[in-house]
């Protein structure tokens, strides 16, 4: 956790020894840094005077090494004061700057002023500075009861190439349980807030090391890639697609992980996880979904108004640092709320980034899907990225579909603002598709008719018509069986379910209930299964597939068993107010028979499948 002593004191002595640039003067700093979730912002209000004859059209922001590598969005705006509306805001270019015998240690950034400064004039602007991957995790490695504790590294004195005559810097935290701090000479804390100051009279580059140690527990979501898919359709949809590889950006976890710990003390057992992120939606998004490799993921939920449509999604398993997982979600949107018209070009304006609260994305790729015919591209962005074109073959596509691709590294929620991406269509290009269908559907029915007017029959008094008309009965009784095993399984997983349930609400008779439902719908089932076997047993055709089915029917009964008992184990133990863990050790050895019997269950519904 502690600084090298050495390498600060070599970078203070460079800076040091270098000279100012102008006659500039920030007779007032304010700094605020917001601590409050893994992205790290510096809000700094500047009031700048020019203390010399020349007249001067700049200010130069410096940043250390250490925080440059880190500068993932900077914005510099005219300070309006309090009380003001936020869309009068007016933004300031920024560039890099590369002046003249500077430390190379350091990173410029250049203002501009909306008009030149003379001798004695003053202005005031602010600066929002956001940093990704700032808080380093110490100790690096924790256990899953174990709190999270973040480290920041910063100065107490505004590092500029100007002197600073009054400034002063607040930190504010996630809540107050602080470690430890740097104290200086006029630091204050109050609750949750660190304040440093005020310094009066700094000369030029002065520098000040501080370092905070604090609780942060906040979700440590990272997107080490994302794919954003964003398809237009001039037939009245847009369609969204998000490809999320996350890494948990926190503390890796060590030790061994206890669900039965985490489901029952979650705030003790697992605050370093997060368990949920939340999207917000554009207004009149439609037909959302999340799903994975696996399949469609229910743990989420979505509700809006007017203004935004929120998404909360839960992952398959809590998230401990580390721990990595891959989703998708997707969602439509209508096409009158992005696509406008300028000029003899069509364009889409839509918002850059991905809709997740507080995430950061090491690499992000936007791919835009245009219709097929679409010529004469062109983006508009409002920071840099990198760009190129590629195409896409989709259904009834005879050239494809051009694709924008836009590419941009370490993107942080201040990056999702609309950008455009303008083309040119022809609307004779709409119907391809129609003419396509059509001419699909007219070649169909002919062949329909050529088909009805053939005799390609068998005849039903025939050896071979006789038998596979027998085996179709055998396949359809093979069927229902199935289906019954199906539901048979699928009341085991309502059982362990109501286990589950049981564990987090320690609700005894719902889960009685819960078993007393399946007893019957089990009951039923058996009754459904005896007509189907005994026709099984009747039919010649179905001697070489008999054994299986009887086998199976055995494995499913007796898994039944398995699962009525460790059912009634556990729900033994909670009224008798055994402990959690005792309870998990009395039905291990009778979840490692379910499990097989499970396995031999799955197993013989494939093969009978397959025949």
């Amino acid at each position: 956790m502690e600084i090298s002593r050495f390498g600060l004191l070599v970078f203070t002595i460079a800076i040091l020894a270098s000279p100012a640039l102008s006659d500039l003067v920030l007779s007032k700093v304010d700094r605020r840094i917001y601590l409050t979730s893994q992205i790290v912002r510096i809000s700094s209000t500047l009031k700048v005077e020019n203390a010399g004859s020349e007249m001067v059209s700049e200010v130069l922001l410096a940043f250390p090494e250490l925080q440059a590598k880190n500068l993932a969005y900077l914005m510099a705006a005219q300070h309006e004061g309090k009380g003001k509306a936020k869309n009068s805001v007016v933004a300031l270019s920024v560039e890099v700057a590369s002046p003249k015998d500077m430390p190379p240690a350091l990173t410029f950034y250049s203002v501009s002023l909306p008009k030149g400064l003379a001798e004695g004039d003053s202005f005031t602007f602010d600066v929002l500075a956001v940093y990704t991957h700032a808080l380093q995790p110490i100790p690096e490695q924790i256990t899953q009861a174990d709190i999270q504790l973040v480290v920041y590294q910063e100065s107490a004195y505004y590092l500029s190439p100007y002197v600073v005559r009054v400034q002063s810097l607040s930190i504010k935290l996630p809540d107050s349980r602080i470690e430890s701090y740097t104290k200086l000479e006029n630091t204050k804390i109050h609750g949750s807030e660190i304040k440093y100051g005020p310094y009066e009279n700094l000369p030029t580059f002065s520098y000040s090391p501080i370092v905070v140690h604090f609780e942060s527990n906040q979700p440590f979501a990272v997107a080490q890639e994302l794919v954003r898919e964003i398809e237009v359709s001039h037939w009245g949809n847009v369609q969204v697609t998000e490809h999320y590889k996350l890494v948990h950006g926190g503390a890796r976890s060590k030790g061994e992980f206890s669900r039965l710990d985490f489901q029952a003390r979650p705030n003790l057992r697992g605050a370093s996880a997060f368990r949920y992120l939340v999207a917000n939606l554009p207004p009149r998004a439609h037909s959302v979904y999340y799903r994975d490799e696996i399949g469609n993921i229910s743990t989420s939920y979505l509700w809006g108004d007017s203004k935004k449509t929120e998404l909360l999604i839960e992952p398959r398993y809590p998230m401990f640092g580390g721990w990595k997982t891959a989703f998708t979600i997707g969602y439509g949107l209508p096409l009158q709320d992005f696509l406008y018209k300028s000029e003899g070009k069509r364009f889409l304006n839509i918002t850059f980034s991905t809709p997740m609260v507080e995430l950061i994305i090491d690499t992000l790729i936007v791919k835009v899907v245009l219709p097929e015919g679409s010529s004469d591209i062109s983006v508009s962005a409002p920071f840099p990225v990198k760009q190129w074109q590629e195409t896409k073959i989709s259904h009834l596509d005879i050239d494809g579909r051009p694709v924008v691709v836009l590419e941009k590294t370490n993107v942080v929620p201040e990056h999702n603002q609309y950008f455009q991406v303008y083309y040119k269509f022809n609307k004779l290009s709409m119907l391809r598709e129609p003419l396509m269908l059509i001419s699909g559907f007219f070649f169909l029915f002919v062949a329909c008719i050529v088909y009805m007017h053939a005799d390609i029959s068998i005849s039903k008094s025939s050896a071979s018509y006789l038998a596979k008309q027998q085996w179709e009965e055998v396949q359809g009784a093979i069927q229902q069986v199935q289906n019954i095993m199906s539901r048979c399984l699928t009341t085991h997983d309502k059982l362990e379910a109501s286990l589950r349930d049981l564990s987090r609400t320690g609700d005894v008779q719902a889960c009685k209930a819960a078993r007393k439902a399946a007893d019957g719908l089990l009951k039923e089932l058996s009754k459904e299964l005896k007509p189907l076997l005994t026709f099984l047993h009747s039919s010649p055709s179905a001697a070489q597939i008999l054994p299986k089915v009887e086998e199976l029917v055995a494995k499913e009964r007796e898994l039944q068993e398995k699962v009525m008992a460790k059912h009634s184990t556990v729900v033994d133990g909670y009224e008798k107010k055994s402990g959690a863990r005792d309870i998990e050790n009395r039905v291990a050895l009778q979840q490692q028979k379910l499990t097989a019997l499970r396995q031999e269950v799955d197993n013989l519904l494939e093969f009978i499948d397959e025949i």
